[in-house]
């Protein structure tokens, strides 16, 4: 059984497999595809929905527990992959 998760932007629960992992370094967001990079995760739902939510929002400093704002570029970046798309 895969491990459960909650969206920090929709706030519903999915497994692993369902949702992106993404971590805060050097004051960047970046997105762990294989899930391995260390440190605190925050997970999102791979949607336009949730991905365009949680750059509105900016849910990551509360859930990585960081000081100041992260760059959320690569997060920008994959939302415009996937409306592309």
């Amino acid at each position: 059984m895969d491990p459960i998760r909650t969206c920090v932007s929709c706030r519903k629960q999915g497994t692993r497999a369902d949702l992106l992992r993404l971590v805060a370094m050097d004051g960047r967001l970046l997105l762990d595809d294989r899930a391995v990079l260390p440190g605190r995760g925050a997970w999102v739902h791979e949607t336009a929905e949730c991905l365009s939510l949680a750059v509105q929002r900016r849910p990551f400093v509360r859930a990585l527990r960081v000081s100041g704002q992260l760059d959320t570029f690569p997060l920008e970046n994959r939302l415009k992959m996937l409306m592309d798309n």
